[in-house]
């Protein structure tokens, strides 16, 4: 398996994601968005970004696990933020960057929404790996 990230001349090197990416070979693995539940279905960290967003990776990296895989083998993420505000950047940026590859970042999205699945959800992350 090959993955290829990839900086093309005339794009922003952003640092903290990669604007494309190429892979072939390999499995690849969906993980449905994560949000701030434990394993009993309770809301971890009501009202508050920090602790949800630490809750959505912990997650994330469960799922990625059961799968046979880790955040090192992520080429893709979409994040979704209740009520976006610039200022929740470095918030969820603080968070991700214990998880994700700061050499080879996964190409990633960040969305703005209205809700998500409850009121009481104010992140939600998404996940597409490829592993070897």
């Amino acid at each position: 398996m090959e993955k290829k990230f990839i900086n093309p001349e005339g794009l922003v090197k952003p640092g903290y994601y990669t604007p494309a990416i190429s892979v072939s070979g390999g499995r690849t693995i969906y993980i449905a968005g994560q949000v701030s539940q434990d394993a009993e279905g309770k809301l971890v960290g009501k009202g508050d970004l920090l602790a949800q967003t630490e809750q959505v990776y912990k997650n994330l990296g469960l799922a990625l696990a059961g799968a046979g895989a880790t955040f090192a083998d992520v080429v893709k993420l979409n994040v979704y933020v209740v009520g976006f505000q610039p200022e929740h950047r470095a918030v969820l940026q603080s968070v991700r960057e214990k998880h994700v590859s700061k050499e080879h970042p996964p190409a990633s999205t960040l969305v703005g929404v209205q809700a998500l699945a409850t009121s009481a959800f104010l992140v939600e992350v998404e996940a597409v790996a490829v592993v070897g």
